[in-house]
């Protein structure tokens, strides 16, 4: 692959999903890049984002019924996606290589890893939940 030209607004990009934790999606990348970058287009952010992720710079995690979100953290780990929110929440528990052992077992390929994704529901929604039990 030829070099990647470099951008500005890439760079700025990766510095702001570097800067959260919390995994944004794409409009809340360009909300915030608008202030530094006003003319900035949604376009040219999901551009940006898919070309990081097709890079391996970013990862893009898909969240059925709701915006994908982006999350710059690249070493190995499972997320949490709230079904009802669909905020992703970081989880981080030991690596299951026996996993991989048994997708090998089944699987004619090479297995080099697997990401999990967990779902249910996310503290403040189960919080708001057993508030609306309580409400008569």
């Amino acid at each position: 692959m030829a070099a990647l030209k470099y951008s500005r607004q890439r760079e700025a990009i990766k510095e702001f999903l570097d800067s959260r934790h919390d995994h944004p999606s794409a409009d809340t990348v360009y909300e915030n890049l608008r202030v530094v970058f006003p003319n900035i287009s949604l376009g040219t952010v999901y551009r940006n984002l898919s070309l990081l992720a097709d890079i391996g710079e970013i990862t893009k995690v898909t969240v059925s019924n709701g915006p994908d979100r982006y999350d710059a953290r690249k070493s190995p780990h499972n997320h949490f996606i709230c079904r009802n929110c669909h905020s992703v929440i970081d989880l981080d528990i030991e690596e299951d290589s026996a996993l991989d052992q048994k997708a090998a077992l089944v699987f004619p390929g090479k297995i080099e890893g697997h990401i999990t994704n967990f779902y249910g529901l996310c503290v403040n929604c189960m919080k708001k939940v057993e508030k609306e039990k309580e409400m008569p």
